[in-house]
């Protein structure tokens, strides 16, 4: 998997400014900017005004984030500031547990979303969730409701112009191997799922990744809402130091190099940056330090449940 992304590289420096081709021909920025649980105009503004200046390029959201409009009014405000127009960024939103089903409740999820953003495309569109809000996880309406998700976003990527690319989120090798199965299903661009050294997925989860061309994207790559433990972990702390870089920069790098894109995410200004910050590359003996944590720790919901 080391080679996943790093082989498929659009040759642009800083890695800040670095595209991976997706399967689709789409380039997508390999990090990009998170925006979950960030919320309120003012500070959206003032984090993307920091995030652009920075260089990212990739700002991600969701409608359950709650920060769609405020992101759209900030970046209407901000673009011009930096002399871009919207083709310079990639946006990616999520479709909400809440709004599986048919054509009709997708395609107006997918309006909302486009109205609140205040743009006439989104370029990354994922299903959030493989289960549907308030069914059991071991329902199988689980299935059901996720391949009609599935078959409209596809027919709205095919036949209209709002999504340029689109992919799942928290799929696991069961739920990717059951979109895969129908020969004529749309293959996912991206699967973004939690990746960090304390979960790093399975052999059979990479392969099929690499079999059918889908970009893994991390997120918690710092540890989510336990960040702390992740930064403070002995290994992290040694590769760190070693390399003359912070635990934060350590472990962003390693995901990119395991051949992950990632979207890193920070209130603070300074971290924003150092975050973009990663032009280096970890050695074999770093990367296997690494690789070779013995914890093994969950920060986010299990869709290992979900049927």
């Amino acid at each position: 998997m080391s080679t996943a992304i790093i082989s498929r590289l659009v040759s642009v420096e800083p890695v800040v400014k670095k595209q991976v081709e997706l399967n689709n021909g789409v380039l997508m920025p390999i990090l990009g900017f998170g925006t979950f649980r960030i919320k309120g105009y003012e500070v959206i503004h003032s984090v993307l005004d920091t995030a652009l200046q920075a260089g990212y390029r990739l700002i991600d959201t969701a409608t359950v984030y709650q920060n769609e409009e405020d992101i759209g009014l900030a970046l209407e405000k901000l673009l011009p500031k930096y002399n871009l127009k919207r083709e310079d960024i990639f946006i990616t939103s999520k479709l909400a547990p809440s709004d599986h089903g048919n054509y009709d409740v997708v395609s107006k999820a997918v309006k909302l979303s486009l109205k609140k953003l205040r743009t006439s495309y989104i370029d990354l569109y994922l299903i959030h969730w493989p289960g549907l809000q308030k069914t059991p996880s071991e329902n199988d309406d689980n299935l059901k409701g996720r391949s009609e998700s599935w078959a409209a976003l596809s027919k709205i990527y095919l036949e209209d112009k709002t999504l340029r690319s689109i992919g799942v989120s928290n799929y696991t090798s069961k739920h990717l191997n059951q979109l895969l199965s129908k020969p004529s299903a749309v293959v996912p661009v991206v699967n973004q799922v939690e990746f960090h050294p304390y979960w790093q997925q399975s052999d059979e989860f990479h392969e099929i990744h690499n079999k059918a061309n889908i970009i893994p994207q991390a997120y918690c790559s710092l540890g989510g809402s336990s960040v702390h433990k992740l930064l403070e972990d002995p290994i992290v702390k040694t590769v760190a130091e070693e390399n003359k870089f912070t635990s934060a920069q350590i472990l962003l790098r390693w995901a990119l190099q395991r051949g992950y894109a990632v979207i890193p995410k920070s209130v603070t200004a300074g971290r924003i940056q150092e975050n973009a910050d990663i032009n280096f590359s970890l050695s074999d003996g770093s990367m296997t330090s690494l690789s070779n944590i013995k914890t093994s720790e969950k920060f986010a919901w299990n869709p290992d449940v979900v049927s």
